[in-house]
């Protein structure tokens, strides 16, 4: 049994390999995935690598590829001239933010769907579901709108990370993920914190959530991964320079400091998230799944 399992593990087992129209077929997708790579791979390292070059290089015609110059203390220049310290607080104040209304209000209206399932629920997941076809640019200036003159309280938010966190508490996609993880937790153990007089929030907070970490994990990078690359909201709201992330500072500054400096700025852009995707990618393709196994 262990012996066959090894012979078939992966999509292609050794067995396959004995048929020549099966290895020239894995030769052909390797070396289609081989040149995707490097059109993905090469634009990002051509930035770090152009980020170091003395000036006159980086400005020479043709373009190396491969640095002759090498500039590190360009490095902690750009550091201090942007002030990167305060803008990656900044960046990671939002991101906490977003990462906890998206989990808890995103995973409350999944719970409600999955597990509560009210008279009415099909309907109210048939909008959600319908607000995934609206086009982006359809809510734009209503939001907007809302945001400088907050309903019934009337207070501005501009210049505030609020306007960000509530748009990741109303996250259609991530609500269907939730919906179908929390669908395949056991009724029993919902019945039995039923029968031991768990409120609703109880069994959500007590049971529901200790259950579903992968997802949460999942959930938790997307949202770091989309709050880093955000900049339409961001770049709308935070018009006060000591509250700008990462991204809205470099399009800021763009006129400002020169081209080599731009180049470095987006390297300490590309960095986070490019380690967060290299250590938790596990997480990112269960969270894939995730989406894919129900309604």
């Amino acid at each position: 049994m262990d012996v066959r399992a090894k012979e078939s593990a992966g999509i292609i087992g050794k067995l396959d390999f004995r048929s020549r129209s099966i290895r020239v077929l894995y030769g052909f997708i390797f070396i289609v995935l081989i040149v995707v790579s490097l059109a993905c791979l090469l634009p990002p390292l051509w930035v770090l690598s152009s980020s170091l070059k003395d000036i006159k290089e980086f400005f020479a015609i043709p373009p190396t590829l491969i640095p002759h110059t090498l500039q590190f203390d360009k490095l902690w220049e750009t550091w201090s001239q942007l002030n990167f310290t305060r803008l990656y607080a900044n960046t990671l104040l939002m991101t906490v933010g977003m990462v906890a209304f998206s989990i808890l209000f995103n995973g409350l209206m999944g719970y409600f769907f999955a597990v509560l399932k009210p008279a009415g629920h099909r309907f109210v997941f048939v909008l959600v579901l319908w607000t995934m076809l609206l086009p982006n640019t359809l809510g734009m200036v209503p939001i907007f709108k809302n945001i400088i003159d907050f309903p019934v309280l009337g207070v501005n938010l501009t210049n505030t990370f609020w306007p960000m966190w509530m748009m990741a508490g109303a996250h259609a996609f991530y609500v269907i993920v939730f919906k179908g993880f929390f669908e395949g937790i056991p009724q029993a153990l919902i019945d039995a914190a039923k029968i031991d007089g768990g409120t609703r929030l109880a069994i959500f907070f007590r049971i529901v959530v200790p259950l579903s970490m992968p997802v949460m994990m999942a959930i938790t990078i997307f949202t770091v991964n989309a709050t880093w690359a955000d900049f339409f909201w961001p770049y709308m709201v935070l018009k006060d320079k000591s509250m700008w992330t990462v991204i809205v500072a470099i399009f800021n500054l763009r006129t400002v400091v020169p081209l080599d400096i731009q180049f470095i700025a987006l390297t300490f852009a590309i960095i986070p998230p490019a380690l967060l995707f290299l250590f938790f990618q596990k997480y990112i393709m269960q969270g894939f799944t995730f989406s894919g196994i129900r309604g």
